[in-house]
C-alpha cells in the first residue's frame, strides 16, 4: 500500500526526450509528469514502440539527453555527474528486465549476492539475504543452480529478488513477464507483486498487458509521449 503522506519516491516534471533518424527530429517523450509514493505499485501502460523502456531509462538514470526534471528519493537528479546518478542507483533503485541478465557462470544465489558484495555488505549477510529472497520466490531447491539450469520462469525470479537484494527505494521492471508464457508470467507476477510489497518497496513497471496491468496500485498509459 501507498504511503500518500511521505514525499513520493520519484518525481517527474515535464520530462523530454527527442532523437534524431534520417534527418527527422522524432519525440518520443513529450513532457510526462508523474509522481509514484512509497510503496506504490505503478503500472506503464502502453504498446510496443510508445516510449515505455525510453521512460525507464530516464527514471533508472541510465542515460543523458532528457529535458525536464528527474527527482528520485528526494534527490534532484536533473543535473547530476555520473558519479553521483550512480550512487543514486545502488541506494534507491532496483532493476528487472524483459531478459534475465543474469550472469551465467555464477549460480542463483551468487547472482543476488554479488549487487550487494557491490554495494558494501557482509559477505555473510549477503548470502543470507540472497537465500531468504530466493526461497520467498520458491527457489529454495534452486539456489546452486546456474542459469542454464533453470527454467525461464525461474531465471526471472533470480532476476526479481537480484532486484530486490538491496533494498530499494524504487523497482523499475521493463517488461517483466513479457519473455514468458501466459501461465508462468502470472505466476511470476503475483510473486513479484507479494515480494515488493512484503519489502515496502514502490515499483514502476512497463507492460503492454492490460490484464496484467489491472493487478497493480495504479495505471497510467503512456500515449504519443505523454501521460494519460
Amino acid at each position: 500500500m501507498s504511503d500518500h503522506g511521505a514525499a513520493p519516491v520519484v518525481r517527474l516534471e515535464q520530462l523530454t526526450r527527442s532523437f534524431e533518424q534520417g534527418g527527422q527530429r522524432i519525440d518520443v517523450l513529450r513532457g510526462v509528469d508523474l509522481t509514484v509514493q512509497p510503496g506504490e505499485i505503478v503500472a506503464l501502460l502502453g504498446p510496443s514502440g510508445s516510449g515505455k523502456s525510453t521512460m525507464l531509462q530516464a527514471v533508472g538514470l541510465l542515460e543523458g539527453g532528457f529535458g525536464g526534471r528527474i527527482i528520485i528519493a528526494g534527490n534532484d537528479a536533473t543535473h547530476m555527474h555520473r558519479d553521483e546518478r550512480t550512487t543514486v542507483r545502488r541506494n534507491h533503485l532496483g532493476f528487472v528486465y524483459q531478459f534475465h541478465h543474469l550472469l551465467p557462470d555464477f549460480n542463483a544465489t551468487e547472482n543476488v549476492v554479488l549487487p550487494q558484495l557491490v554495494a558494501g555488505r557482509d559477505r555473510h549477510e549477503a548470502d543470507e539475504r540472497a537465500r531468504s529472497l530466493l526461497a520467498s520466490l520458491g527457489l529454495e531447491h534452486r539456489l546452486t543452480h546456474r542459469p542454464s539450469q533453470l527454467s525461464g520462469g525461474e531465471q526471472q525470479r533470480v532476476a526479481v529478488a537480484r532486484a530486490l537484494a538491496n533494498r530499494p527505494t524504487l523497482v523499475l521492471a521493463d517488461e517483466p513477464t513479457g519473455n514468458l508464457d501466459e501461465a508462468t508470467a502470472d505466476k511470476v507476477l503475483a510473486q513479484f507483486l507479494e515480494l515488493v510489497r512484503g519489502e515496502g518497496s514502490a515499483a514502476l513497471v512497463a507492460t503492454h498487458n492490460e490484464r496484467l496491468a489491472a493487478r497493480m496500485d495504479r495505471v497510467v498509459q503512456l500515449h504519443n509521449g505523454m501521460l494519460e
